[in-house]
């Protein structure tokens, strides 16, 4: 979903996004795009603020119930006070969903055997900056490590490497870090976690517990601004791979064309490796990109500008191209 197109595509987008995952999000963005007054009510804010996940997170964050009719969150919206808005200004959708290193995890084996430098650019609470810290089962087989287990579904020949990977360093870039010691911003990202979903709700917790063992360290900044010389900061330490996972659709065109040049450099001239994990459409330029069908409810996965497989937003599926 591209947080800048128009808002009723942004709407319909997400309820096929949600269609037989979340219910009760599939209605209510389903709703919304035909709903005259909440639109208009949403034409108010900023066209990023309006994307339906973070509307939906506010209200709930207010106390709207979910799973529940759409009802509550039209009379929620319709008769807000500021406070709902404040929200919506104040935050932002920076999910950070660990489920996805379930499918980092074979792309980081597939660049270098480390000890990796990793750096992950749209950082949020920094979780998934912790592949070594868990255990994978890929397509149901025996786990690897000895960590919390996240799981996948496989299909094709994945190169599935039969350890964690060892980290040397890790680190990040964020507009706006949370501290995984906060207990206000860690809330926030239990919010966000879609209504029936309580297997993410506590897999969200043991990420959490986890980051505050050794909380990572993330520079507040622009991640065009900033990550080239975190990566020669990292350097230091052992091969660097950047990587990314629903964070470019953020950015504006302009940015993304900007993004993907400084990336193509960084790799060209050895200094890193880049590892994306992002919505088709938002890293067109990748090579191979074009040829992958489309699928509303997944990623492709690129591995130093290549798309190399397609992967479930959520971590739950790896399909290997």
């Amino acid at each position: 979903m591209d947080v800048y197109t128009d808002t009723v595509e942004q709407y319909r987008d997400f309820a096929v996004h949600t269609g037989g995952y979340s219910p009760s999000f599939e209605e209510w963005a389903n709703r919304v795009a035909e709903d005259p007054e909440v639109l208009a009510w949403l034409a108010t804010l900023p066209r990023p603020k309006r994307q339906p996940n973070l509307v939906f997170a506010a209200a709930r964050w207010h106390g709207v119930p979910a799973p529940a009719p759409y009802d509550a969150l039209r009379e929620a919206l319709l008769a807000d006070d500021g406070t709902i808005r404040a929200t919506i200004l104040a935050r932002a959708t920076q999910t950070n969903e660990v489920g996805r290193l379930a499918t980092l995890v074979p792309a980081f084996a597939q660049v270098s055997p480390g000890p990796l430098a990793l750096i992950e650019v749209g950082a949020s609470a920094g979780l998934n900056l912790f592949p070594d810290r868990y255990s994978y089962s890929w397509g149901g087989a025996d786990p690897v490590g000895t960590g919390p287990l996240l799981t996948a579904t496989v299909e094709g020949d994945p190169p599935l490497p039969s350890a964690v990977p060892a980290v040397a360093w890790r680190g990040g870039i964020d507009l706006n870090p949370l501290d995984v010691t906060d207990a206000d911003q860690m809330g926030w990202l239990t919010t966000l976690v879609w209504p029936e979903h309580d297997d993410r709700r506590a897999q969200l917790v043991r990420a959490i517990e986890v980051a505050r063992a050794d909380p990572p360290s993330i520079v507040k900044g622009d991640l065009l601004e900033e990550l080239p010389a975190l990566v020669d900061r990292a350097a230091g330490h052992g091969p660097v791979v950047v990587f990314h996972s629903a964070v470019i659709a953020y950015l504006t065109a302009e940015d993304r064309d900007r993004f993907h040049a400084m990336m193509t450099d960084l790799v060209g001239s050895g200094r890193c490796h880049w590892v994306s994990n992002e919505a088709a459409n938002v890293l067109p330029d990748l090579v191979g990109v074009s040829t992958v069908p489309v699928d509303p409810t997944g990623f492709v996965m690129g591995i130093d500008g290549r798309a190399v497989a397609r992967t479930h937003g959520h971590g739950r599926s790896l399909r290997w191209l």
